[in-house]
């Protein structure tokens, strides 16, 4: 018996197969259709992310390439920080130091005016006084006044010349202009202004199209100033796709694309000011000066005795006068008698004034002026009465706070001195180590001569033993001081004695000894020196009982070797301390540099 399925007729079993695989394709069908329909959004999610990265990365690119329209903060550009400060832009540079802008009047610094612009003005706090100093006057004004004192006659600016600000003092800058040749240029917005000292030729270029100057050569960087088509800048410097260009006081850049028209001008200089002329009493032929040290009045009556065998001695500097106290005064032992004897011999007469007392502050002296015209005065009235023909500045050991004081007292007797014919000479060390503020460029040309004290190298008080003056001491001496003081002013001046050295116990001193007396050591010890090409002077050392002795003498071929440094720099002559140390033989050295 066949059971109900073998039941179905062959038909029926073929349309269901015949069924089922229809269904099958369209399922088939329908899944095949609907593939495409799901990616549409995945596409469209796809694109929009495409466009959103696009436009993320469009907007990068446009702020890395647009130009930054960011405005710097003009008072901090120029470090203002009061309303009453104007920026200074001196030649090409921003200085810190700044102006002030007071009742309609620009102020400098007194500090500033001596390092740019003008080194002559002078203050005394003490007595209220700004002083200007000429070759033949002293203009003067009180600080907070209007009038200044010149020529002797008043005169009225129309604005205060000199004030205290924060306890520095501030000098018009009309006021400096009197007396100065420079430019300035104020601007306002924020207050600034343009300086010059110096002119010469300047690259201009003009602006091609609108554009800025800003703080950095980059279209990022602040912008500091809107420039305009068809105004100008001065071009500082060129790069690869920026100038350094300076506009009004503004230092900052500019696309070179930006700049048009390159050129060079030459600027207009200021010579408003006529610069004095400093005239001078200069020696004909070479100074042959040497001083001659007077301790008392009876020393004057030995001068015969000590210019004795001396050849081509031309002018004698005897220490007649030394400051006594706080107030300008000084003890004088100078002799008429003397000085007529010296001008029948032939030799001027410059009397030496030291500041060698103790009890003597010379910075109380020098600033005031009040103390320093007494002190003038009294070198006038002594030069007079005794008729002698130089005076000769030997103030030693000057503090650096003393120095401009210093400056200023030779600056005014400068000018007694040239009114009354008489010579002035001022000493100095060798221009090593802090001496800078005996003002050397200023002496040589306001004095006659400027003096080097070309020895000590090594003295009394040194540590180590050695030469007083080797050549190179003295040639450094000379050079140094020939970078300030011209040539024709100059003297050295030699020493005539010797330091004897002698180590003992790990102890050190020396003595001071005349050429005779060195000589006579020596052969006391049976000791002969021998040439030290380093030093060029003679040597010797030797030791006895326990004592190690060391003499770099100065002799007839040290003092020759020092002559002939001297006249190969053509210098104005030779000076030498002092009159007695020395032996005859050496004059005739001298006379042969002298005749040379």
């Amino acid at each position: 018996m066949k059971s109900g399925r073998a039941g179905k007729s062959g038909k029926a079993v073929k349309a269901e197969r015949a069924g089922k695989s229809g269904r099958a394709k369209k399922a088939r069908r329908a899944k095949r259709s609907k593939g495409p329909k799901k990616l549409i959004p995945v596409f469209v999610a796809i694109v929009l992310i495409f466009i959103i990265v696009a436009a993320s990365a469009g907007m990068k690119l446009a702020e890395k390439y647009s130009y930054s329209k960011e405005k710097a903060d003009l008072d901090r550009y120029f470090g203002l920080g009061r309303e009453e400060e104007v920026a200074i832009v001196l030649q090409d540079e921003m200085l810190e130091e700044k102006a002030l802008l007071l009742d309609g009047t620009y102020y400098f610094s007194l500090d500033l005016i001596h390092q740019y612009l003008n080194e002559r003005f002078y203050e005394d706090r003490g007595e209220g006084l700004l002083l200007y100093t000429t070759p033949d006057d002293i203009i003067r004004t009180g600080i907070g006044m209007t009038e200044f004192v010149q020529g002797g006659q008043s005169q009225d600016a129309g604005f205060v010349i000199a004030r205290y600000e924060e306890d520095r003092l501030y000098v018009a800058a009309d006021y400096v202009k009197k007396f100065t040749n420079f430019s300035y240029e104020p601007f306002t917005g924020p207050n600034r202004m343009q300086v010059y000292t110096a002119w010469g030729e300047q690259t201009l270029a003009e602006i091609s199209k609108d554009t800025q100057i800003r703080y950095q050569g980059g279209i990022k960087s602040e912008i500091l100033k809107e420039m305009t088509k068809g105004s100008s800048v001065v071009v500082l410097e060129e790069m690869e796709n920026w100038v350094r260009v300076k506009s009004e006081a503004f230092i900052g850049y500019v696309e070179k694309k930006r700049l048009g028209n390159f050129h060079t001008e030459t600027m207009t200089a200021v010579a408003d000011y006529a610069e004095p002329v400093y005239t001078n009493i200069s020696r004909e032929g070479k100074v042959c000066m040497a001083w001659h040290q007077v301790t008392n009045p009876t020393a004057n009556a030995y001068l015969a005795d000590v210019v004795a065998g001396t050849e081509g001695l031309n002018t004698i500097s005897p220490t007649w006068f030394s400051l006594s106290d706080n107030e300008g005064n000084f003890t004088s032992i100078a002799s008429t008698d003397y000085v007529a004897q010296a001008h029948q011999m032939g030799l001027e007469v410059w009397g030496l004034i030291d500041n060698f007392r103790d009890e003597v502050d010379t910075y109380t002296v020098l600033s005031s002026t009040s103390k320093r015209a007494h002190l003038i005065e009294g070198l006038m009235q002594a030069a007079a009465s005794c008729g002698m023909d130089g005076i000769n500045i030997d103030f030693e050991q000057l503090t650096e706070a003393t120095g401009e004081h210093f400056v200023q007292f030779i600056r005014e007797l400068s000018i007694s001195c040239r009114a009354n014919g008489i010579v002035l000479s001022i000493d100095n060390y060798v221009p090593v180590g802090n001496t800078g503020h005996y003002g050397r460029e200023e002496q040589g040309k306001v004095a006659d001569y400027v003096i080097i004290m070309g020895y000590d190298e090594h003295w009394s008080g040194s540590e180590t033993a050695g030469s007083v003056a080797s050549i190179d001491f003295v040639e450094t001496g000379i050079q140094k001081t020939l970078e300030e003081v011209p040539a024709e002013k100059v003297i050295n001046a030699v020493p005539f004695y010797t330091r004897v050295w002698k180590s003992e116990g790990g102890g050190l001193t020396s003595d001071a000894v005349g050429m005779d007396s060195a000589d006579q050591f020596l052969a006391d010890n049976n000791v002969s020196p021998v040439w030290d090409e380093q030093t060029c002077q003679n040597y010797a050392e030797f030791e006895v009982d326990n004592a190690y002795y060391q003499v770099w003498l100065e002799d007839e071929q040290s003092i020759e070797v020092k002559l002939n440094v001297m006249a190969q720099y053509d210098i104005a002559g030779v000076g030498a301390w002092k009159l007695g140390l020395e032996r005859p033989s050496i004059w005739n050295v001298i006379d042969q540099y002298l005749n040379g």
